[in-house]
């Protein structure tokens, strides 16, 4: 008896009812996100290692207007009060003037669209290279090769600073463009920037950056090219990248490793169910990775070797 994947290929469904189906797993997600927190045993799960397998994406929520076609949606890791690890930030990125950092209690809030509170930045942001961490925005303001810091208790910007030599505004994007130069990240060590520079020809340059003031700690070069891959992130150290932000079928392509310097080539299957990845980021207290694809905000399990 062929199984329903082999029988949906010859009985294609309608839109609407597919979407239907994305919708209604909305409501376990932030359940199934519990769940699986409560089964991590404390403490023992914090071990780094590779990344041997990303599951399948769970929806969040769906933007509902264009300005969502793409966009960015995130968790502090290590929140700062009155903030917690269930505070959701998002960021609808498309137009010339976005300033507007959406705030939700919990993912359920988002998943039905009302946020508790709408920040309006001082400085509009490009692109979708935005994360939070430690009570922080941080962003790249619009048309400059600069990072900035913007306290979420304090709503203003208390750091910002260039980055020498980053391309921006559509010099070095990934493949799917969107003025994606400059690339924040977060993982288990820290505070991340992804980027190109003119001396390294377009490959990603990755450096870790101070939280607090925002310097440049230590600056790696990969031989991987930025406008090659269609995002990446980072867990325990190492820079993984995604291969394609339309098909359906796309994989962790490439791994690079700041602590030996070296990459190496890799096929863990990545599913970009709606065909347009504009933002992947990786959560390193939820173990998660969380990703915008045409207009829906999804996560992804995955799995790290036992280092």
């Amino acid at each position: 008896v062929p199984g329903p994947a082999a029988a949906s290929r010859w009985e294609p469904q309608p839109l609407a009812y597919q979407e239907l189906q994305s919708e209604r797993t909305e409501v376990p997600a932030s359940r199934l996100l519990e769940e699986t927190a409560l089964s991590r045993p404390g403490g023992e799960d914090s071990g780094c290692g590779e990344l041997v397998w990303v599951g399948e994406p769970v929806v969040f929520g769906r933007a509902e207007s264009i300005a969502g076609k793409y966009g960015v949606w995130m968790k502090d890791p290590e929140p700062v009060s009155p903030f917690t690890r269930e505070t959701t930030w998002r960021v609808d990125a498309v137009g010339t003037e976005v300033r507007q950092l959406f705030q939700y209690d919990a993912a359920e809030q988002l998943a039905r669209g009302y946020p508790t509170k709408v920040h309006v930045l001082p400085r509009p942001l490009e692109s979708t290279g935005a994360v939070v961490y430690r009570g922080g925005l941080f962003f790249q303001p619009r048309r400059s090769r600069a990072v900035a810091r913007y306290d979420l208790r304090g709503e203003s910007v208390t750091a910002e600073r260039e980055i020498p030599g980053a391309g921006y505004h559509g010099q070095y994007p990934y493949s799917w463009g969107g003025y994606t130069d400059i690339d924040l990240a977060v993982d288990e060590t820290g505070l991340w920037v992804i980027y190109s520079t003119e001396k390294a020809r377009g490959a990603i340059v990755l450096s870790k950056l101070d939280p607090e003031t925002l310097e440049i700690r230590q600056t790696w070069e990969t031989n991987i090219r930025k406008r090659g891959v269609a995002n990446s992130f980072v867990i325990c150290g190492t820079l993984y990248t995604v291969s394609s932000y339309s098909a359906p079928n796309a994989t962790i392509n490439f791994a690079y490793n700041t602590a030996t310097g070296t990459s190496r080539a890799l096929s863990i299957p990545f599913e970009n169910r709606f065909r347009y990845l504009s933002m992947v980021d990786y959560n390193p207290a939820e173990r998660q990775l969380f990703a915008w694809d045409s207009f829906n905000m999804v996560t992804y399990p995955v799995r790290l070797s036992q280092a």
